[in-house]
């Protein structure tokens, strides 16, 4: 499974803007900050991801404990 461009890519636009932040009044603002940040870089997402439903299946065979608990929220 190959994820280093996207995932470096949500690194990148997370850096750019947490950067210019010099620090956060409360670790609320960080994760409202971090949300909103996700939700824009989900907002500009060209595409969908191809093979999803095969990414997911193998990522629960490793993962199980944690894929189920994600998806519970």
């Amino acid at each position: 499974m190959y994820t280093t461009n996207p995932i470096e890519n949500i690194h990148r636009q997370m850096r750019k803007i947490t950067k210019s932040k010099g620090s956060f009044t409360s670790d609320m603002a960080l994760k409202k900050l971090i949300y909103l940040v996700i939700r824009e870089i989900n907002r500009s997402q060209k595409g969908r991801v191809l093979n999803w439903g095969l990414i997911l299946g193998q990522l629960s065979i490793k993962f199980d404990d944690r894929i189920k608990a994600s998806l519970r929220g």
